[in-house]
């Protein structure tokens, strides 16, 4: 599949890339900060899913401002190809690069979209997606464009955020309707309208794909053994499988 530039995204895509294009520059320590310092750990437990090594070669989805890619080659030693279809993040991550070459070295960045990657079949050893799927207008056949590039027997790994059960909902909901788009203020207009989009988001995906679903989904795609793992009460999950084929 070619990736074709001349492609007009969606209002949902745009939506997104609006609202992600005023943030790269405090988006690392404000993003862990208003997850009360568990997104580094969920970026972690994702990356530890793929058990790669230092001969793999990584493609790494909706990359932003790198923060998977640097967890990635740290941990593997391998090299990993970060794409994302925002320009403002990815221009934060290249200068994360430049001051360390020893990361640099490993990791490519790209402009593009999950949805019509633009890589051979089969291509990469594993591949990462992070709080992706929300922002696709199909996301079974994104999985399924995903799952096209990873080599058979090759790991795919995600992280989104999750809702919790039964009474740590109603806390989640408070939280994500007036809590964070308070302390989403403080940060600046930007993250407040950041505050105040997350939380309906979060709901309204589920409310289309719950995890049940989204697991199906997965099988669907060509990726079995599919595990998901709910994390901080519920708040992230990290899901992953293994590609489908000899």
């Amino acid at each position: 599949m070619r990736y074709d530039h001349t492609n007009v995204p969606s209002e949902r895509k745009q939506q997104a890339i609006e609202l992600f294009e005023q943030l790269p520059r405090r988006y690392d320590e404000l993003g862990a900060a208003l997850s009360f310092w568990q997104d580094p750990r969920w970026r972690r437990a994702m990356v530890g899913a793929v058990a790669g090594s230092p001969n793999d070669r990584v493609l790494d989805v909706a990359t932003g401002t790198g923060l998977v890619a640097e967890e990635l080659v740290s941990r593997y030693r391998c090299r990993v190809v970060g794409l994302d279809q925002s320009a403002a993040m990815l221009g934060r991550a290249r200068e994360k690069l430049e001051r360390d070459p020893a990361l640099g070295g490993r990791v490519e960045l790209l402009e593009g979209e999950a949805e019509r990657l633009p890589f051979a079949d089969a291509e990469f050893d594993h591949l990462t997606f992070t709080y992706l799927l929300r922002y696709v207008d199909d996301p079974a056949a994104t999985l399924g464009e995903l799952a096209r590039v990873v080599k058979p027997g090759g790991r795919v790994a995600s992280l989104e955020f999750c809702l919790p059960r039964g009474p740590l909902l109603w806390a989640w909901r408070l939280y994500t309707r007036v809590g964070l788009p308070a302390l989403g203020r403080l940060g600046g207009r930007e993250w407040y309208e950041v505050g105040r989009f997350l939380g309906p988001s979060i709901e309204g995906f589920y409310a289309r794909y719950p995890l049940q679903r989204q697991l199906e989904m997965w099988r669907a795609a060509g990726i079995g053994a599919v595990t998901a793992r709910r994390m901080s009460l519920g708040g992230g999950v990290v899901i992953w499988g293994t590609r489908d084929g000899s």
